[in-house]
Formats: C-alpha cells, structure tokens, sequence
C-alpha cells in the first residue's frame, strides 16, 4: 500500500502543479508569491515595470504539488538575475523557491507576519533594492 500511495504521489507531483506567470517574457528579475501576497507583488511588478525595472510574477497556485519547474524554468533564463520571494510568514516557500532555482540565481527573501499584508510599494522597493544588488 506504501509504494502504490507514492506511485500516486509521484503522478499528482508531475502533473498537477499549478502557476501563473506575469510580464516574465523579458523579465530580469521574477517576483515569486502566493495567496494575499501576490494580488499586492502583482501591483508591485507593474508599478516597478511603470520604472523601467524588468520585473516579472510567478504565482503559485498550488503549493503542493509545487511548481518547481516554472521556477527551473525562470532560473535557467538567460535574462533572469535574481529571484525575490514574497510571503506573508517567515519563509516557508523560500526554500521551495531554492530547491527549484539551485545555485544559478541568487534568491532572496520579503516576509511580513502576523497577518500584515505588505503594501505594494514595499514589495516594489524590495524590487528594487533587489535590482540595485544585483547589478
């Protein structure tokens, strides 16, 4: 029963993750967030585009399975330099994000607790300072 609950496990994990992506067609640096974080990472991403700064947005939908392709994906682009993750905890995807990115792309991590929901112009300046460290 054990190995045909895993053999079932493994089939969801290949083909069930679910994500959005947004503005990552030319995106230099990919802002990851879930739930509440990512409606206000979303209005972060435009408002450091409306700057000049190639941000993009992928959205996990589904935490598990988790998209670790996409993320593969984001990190083995070319024009991706960095990954900032946005949570309202105390970084419990960040090292899902890590797992998926490895040792290609420097990730870092913006987390607000305690039922904060950061602001948008927040996560935009964390954007920022993310852009300006990579550089």
């Amino acid at each position: 029963k054990n190995f045909e609950r895993y053999e079932r496990y493994a089939v969801v994990e290949e083909n069930e993750p679910l994500w959005e992506e947004y503005m990552m067609e030319d995106a230099e640096y990919c802002v990851v967030a879930f739930g509440i974080a990512s409606r206000v990472a979303k209005n972060a991403v435009a408002a450091a585009r409306a700057e000049g700064i190639k941000v993009g947005l992928i959205r996990p939908i589904t935490l598990w399975p988790f998209p670790y392709e996409a993320l593969s994906k984001a990190a083995g682009r070319e024009s991706v330099k960095a990954i900032l993750t946005v949570e309202m905890c105390l970084g419990q995807m960040v090292d899902d994000v890590r797992l998926a990115v490895g040792e290609r792309k420097p990730v870092k991590f913006y987390g607000r607790c305690g039922g904060v929901i950061p602001t948008v112009s927040e996560v935009q300046r964390a954007a920022e300072e993310l852009y300006k460290e990579v550089q």
